[in-house]
């Protein structure tokens, strides 16, 4: 009988450490995506929450899209962004 691997197999005897090395985020990559997952949730309800009058909504739907725009830069290049900041030498 043939034997069908999908993957091959990792050994993540040392706990989170190798299960986020494996999917390629370290802590501090795992902290901008989160701030930055909140970041879009908080749009998205600004987007819904938009009202009737047509002047406060441009304005409002425009605060919108420029945070949601944020929100997609930090999860993009969040890493990049703050590695000067987490890898101080001294």
């Amino acid at each position: 009988m043939r034997k069908f691997t999908f993957a091959a197999p990792v050994d993540m005897s040392t706990g989170f450490k190798d299960f986020f090395d494996t999917i390629g985020l370290t802590g501090g990559g795992l902290v901008t995506k989160g701030i930055a997952a909140v970041i879009a949730v908080i749009a998205l309800r600004m987007l819904l929450q938009l009202s009737s009058d047509p002047k406060g909504a441009l304005r409002k739907g425009s605060m919108a899209v420029g945070t949601l725009f944020v929100a997609v830069v930090l999860a993009l290049y969040g890493d990049t962004l703050f590695s000067t900041v987490t890898e101080a030498k001294g």
